[in-house]
């Protein structure tokens, strides 16, 4: 049996830094529209190619804990992560983030949908992160790859479900 958990609905300033992004290539559209601009075109259709991508295929629809694996499923692929991989799951503030991570930088998609990617951190170097927004985390160790940060929908159900397939 398996349960599935959606990507936790943004934050405010994510929603906002996404709706301001959103705007840019429509501006450019317009742009190109009104004015005749084939720059302005090339531009908005580049936008519109990499937010296709990134809608696609970097930012996570959903995320699947069964008693065999992990999934997270974007919406034109998935990622399997064995439960035997997985070493402890919990759930950790942006506070205990900073204390455990130290300072961090986004290699990877941010602020379009939120982010999603790679975070290399200076006390535990790289780690794979799928979020929303900046609370509710939930940090998954792993006994073999990097450590993994998400932010389903339902974080402490997520927690306690993969939990119980962790025994």
């Amino acid at each position: 049996m398996s349960r599935t958990f959606l990507l936790a609905p943004m934050s405010l300033g994510i929603k906002g830094l996404t709706i301001l992004l959103l705007l840019l290539p429509l501006c450019f559209g317009l742009w190109a529209l009104i004015s005749h601009n084939q720059g302005a075109g090339m531009i908005f259709l580049l936008l519109m190619t990499l937010y296709g991508f990134i809608w696609f295929c970097c930012r996570p629809a959903c995320f699947v804990v069964s008693h065999d694996d992990l999934k997270l499923v974007f919406p034109v692929w998935q990622r399997r992560i064995p439960i035997r991989t997985i070493s402890r799951v919990r759930l950790i503030s942006k506070e205990m983030f900073c204390r455990e991570f130290g300072q961090a930088m986004r290699i990877g998609v941010g602020g379009l949908w939120g982010g999603f990617g790679w975070l290399w951190t200076s006390q535990r170097g790289l780690i794979e992160f799928y979020i929303s927004r900046a609370d509710h985390l939930v940090c998954i160790d792993r006994s073999t790859g990097n450590s993994l940060l998400i932010t389903p929908d339902q974080a402490n159900q997520f927690v306690e479900t993969l939990q119980r397939s962790l025994q």
